[in-house]
């Protein structure tokens, strides 16, 4: 399994409650590109459309060597998963508020998976709680490697 992209931004401004994962319906140059690292995640969202999960927003750039047949840099594109997961995943959007998000983006096999999860938004005074925990356990590694 090969880690092309994580959502960082992901993780500092949700709450994450349940993980899926998911194909992705591409074109050559854009599984190409994908390849090559040339993707962003990091103002994507998935939507859902006629039972059918769409990601929009996700930035795969042109790939260098394609020809005039080259894909729509944020075109929306298809994910890829079972009817029951779908239903799933938008009946929670709809009754109790969650976003569906993407978290990373890796190859598996040759192909290309999306992980999306489940998320609720952070509000500020939870996004500092975090970075104050954070700057506590750093503090706390550094202290015991240098009383070792």
């Amino acid at each position: 399994m090969k880690e092309i992209t994580v959502n960082k931004k992901a993780y500092h401004d949700y709450f994450i409650i349940d993980k899926y994962e998911a194909g992705l319906s591409l074109l050559g140059t854009e599984i190409k590109s994908i390849r090559k690292g040339k993707v962003q995640l990091k103002d994507s969202y998935v939507s859902f459309i006629d039972n059918e999960a769409y990601i929009k927003g996700m930035h795969i750039a042109v790939y260098k060597e394609g020809n005039r047949f080259n894909h729509d840099e944020t075109r929306e594109r298809k994910l890829l998963l079972h009817k029951s997961e779908i239903i799933k995943i938008y009946n929670k959007t709809k009754l109790q508020g969650f976003t569906v998000i993407p978290l990373r983006l890796y190859l598996k096999d040759g192909r290309a998976k999306l992980e999306i999860a489940l998320a609720k938004g952070k509000d500020l005074y939870d996004k500092r709680e975090d970075s104050k925990i954070r700057s506590m356990e750093m503090e706390a590694k550094k202290a015991i490697k240098q009383w070792r």
